[in-house]
């Protein structure tokens, strides 16, 4: 269930409040684009500053507006253990497919404390529970041997691993079967390559058809073009993370007339310089 072009999907914001009819609009365009999943409320969706009503709205509105038609891995992530059980159960009672948890922020946890996190959480439901390693963000790492002891629990199946170290990758899988996917763009294809099996994509969010084809390439053997297509996408990769996300997709998605690039506070504007630099990124690309 878990591969492919899974998107990260951004939430849409008018007047600081969420814009439901936009995101419904973004829910319909990756069902008719190849995008093998969503995942509402996640760091790109700026999970950190939605409400908790705003976070069950936008998991809510994805699973009524797919129908099924593909996994819906709600962000559910927290740096309280309770938080995130709270928002697990309502991500499964909602009809949500699978959690995405991140490893706790700010706290700095040991490993036995992300284990005991994560472990509590799968035994709370019956959903099916991904790891989200990204330790730029939560100042925490999780160690490749944690995440073996932790694949022998039922429901965790999978790992978004963001560390940005191929090793990480590799050490995880000569440990344990666990799913891999990239949560990285620019390291999807090498990921792969020592046997991820798709990505949590920001850029998947302006080029779902070309992200999805480079990951259905390469998982179909057509290793060349799926290369080829890397390649190509990468400076779009690279763009991505011109300013803190979601501020660079969510800037480009305005300056192709999606979106009206509105973010909450503490994210905020691109700067001049930057979305001259974007914008010139984005013409090379021919997308404008």
């Amino acid at each position: 269930m878990f591969k492919g072009s899974i998107v990260a999907l951004i939430t849409p914001f008018k007047n600081n409040k969420l814009d439901e009819d936009s995101y419904i609009s973004l829910i319909h365009y990756h069902l008719k684009n190849g995008t093998s999943g969503i995942v509402p409320a996640g760091t790109t969706g700026e999970s950190p500053t939605l409400t908790h009503n705003e976070h069950e709205r936008v998991i809510e509105l994805c699973v009524k507006e797919t129908k099924g038609k593909i996994p819906i891995i709600a962000g559910t992530g927290s740096n309280s253990t309770e938080e995130a059980i709270s928002l697990t159960k309502y991500a499964e009672k909602i009809g949500a497919n699978a959690a995405l948890v991140v490893t706790p922020y700010y706290n700095k946890p040991t490993q036995e404390g992300l284990y005991e996190h994560f472990k509590v959480i799968a035994e709370e439901v019956d959903i099916p529970i991904i790891i989200y390693n990204v330790p730029s963000r939560t100042a925490v790492s999780i160690t490749p041997e944690t995440v073996a002891r932790l694949y022998e629990i039922e429901n965790i199946v999978a790992i978004k691993e963001a560390s940005g170290s191929i090793d990480q990758t590799s050490h995880i899988l000569s440990l344990c079967d666990i799913t891999v996917l990239s949560g990285d763009d620019s390291l999807t294809l090498p990921i792969m390559s020592v046997g991820g099996k798709g990505v949590v994509s920001v850029v998947a969010n302006i080029l779902p058809q070309e992200v999805s084809e480079m990951v259905s390439s390469f998982l179909n053997g057509e290793i060349e073009k799926s290369r080829q297509l890397h390649n190509k996408l990468f400076p779009i990769c690279r763009a991505m993370f011109i300013e803190t996300n979601p501020i660079s997709v969510k800037t480009a998605m305005k300056l192709l007339g999606r979106i009206n690039g509105e973010m909450r506070l503490p994210l905020c504007k691109m700067s001049a310089e930057h979305e001259k630099q974007l914008q010139k990124t984005l013409e090379e690309y021919g997308l404008i």
